[in-house]
């Protein structure tokens, strides 16, 4: 036995480069990143507004696969259905907000006060890595867009109007509470999701004014959540808004009253940002099923919303 071992440890030294002790020969490779896929949704009025809207809702779960769906505009339910219909941890934020995860949601903040408009929970990768999402719906009216492309504001009112909105100080409130959090994401990773009701500041620039009504707008919201460190995960995919726009709002209203009036502006209201060192930025794409018919004509179709979905896939690295 003895003389076996010494034939086999003399083998081993002969395939170790020169200058190499056996213990440097076989480095232990690094992990490999674990991919997590992040949608943020509106489901309009929880899959109320489209025949069996909810079965649709499951059939696009099941086509693209996402790890987490941060959801706006559940109906008070619609998390708490998908999430035992899927056999995923769920967390019903409330009226409003909800989340549906494949992974183990093991923190969840709590419930939002009414006017508060984030929620937020953390999930744990099979890696073992902890992810903080947090979820946002601001205010709807007045609508920025509106006032720019109908009524001609100019950029001094247009930031009035926002704050009149209750999007400024509500990004602000939420900038504030994610501070900590955004600080420490290269050991837990952050996210903000949602449906922030305004373009922009990425979008709405010179370059693009002849398709934002000849307006280049500083959006204060977007850039209240860039100053805070968050990355917009969409535009670093994709980061030319003229050759790729990704506007989410709205597959279903091309003209204000969906199939007639004037021509709704089309922007990308629907965000999945991001910190930390941990996370790198694979695809980044929005999501509709088929062609779906305007309002009136909505009943029927398979996109069981009239907000583009948007969904992003992260590398995560240990």
């Amino acid at each position: 036995m003895a003389r076996t071992g010494r034939i086999i440890l003399a083998a081993v030294a002969l395939l170790v480069p020169a200058g190499l002790s056996q213990a440097q020969a076989a480095p232990e490779a690094p992990a490999a990143a674990e991919s997590l896929k992040v949608m943020s949704w509106n489901m309009w009025h929880g899959g109320s507004q489209v025949t069996d809207g909810r079965a649709k809702q499951l059939a696009v779960i099941e086509k693209h696969a996402p790890d987490v769906i941060a959801l706006q505009e559940t109906s008070s339910d619609n998390a708490k259905w998908l999430g035992e219909q899927l056999g995923w941890d769920y967390y019903q934020a409330g009226a409003d907000l909800g989340f549906v995860s494949r992974h183990p949601i093991t923190w969840k903040s709590p419930k939002p006060n009414s006017g508060a408009a984030g929620a937020g929970v953390r999930v744990t990768t099979p890696g073992g890595q902890e992810v903080e999402i947090w979820n946002a719906h601001l205010g709807y009216t007045p609508y920025g867009p509106y006032d720019a492309c109908y009524d001609g504001m100019t950029n001094d009112e247009l930031m009035a109007r926002e704050e009149q909105s209750g999007r400024t100080p509500q990004a602000q409130a939420l900038a504030k509470k994610l501070e900590s959090k955004i600080a420490a994401a290269d050991s837990v990773p952050v996210l903000l999701t949602g449906d922030f009701n305004t373009p922009s500041h990425l979008d709405w620039t010179a370059a693009t004014k002849a398709s934002h009504c000849g307006y280049e707008v500083q959006w204060p919201v977007t850039k209240i959540f860039e100053e805070a460190g968050l990355k917009d995960s969409f535009r670093v995919a994709n980061p030319d808004p003229g050759a790729v726009p990704g506007n989410t709002w709205s597959p279903v209203y091309p003209k204000h009253e969906g199939s007639t009036g004037d021509p709704e502006p089309q922007d990308r209201i629907d965000f999945v940002d991001y910190a930390g060192s941990k996370l790198q930025v694979t695809d980044s794409r929005t999501i509709v099923e088929g062609d779906p018919a305007p309002v009136p004509d909505h009943g029927g179709n398979a996109w069981p919303s009239d907000h583009a979905g948007v969904m992003t896939t992260f590398g995560v690295t240990p």
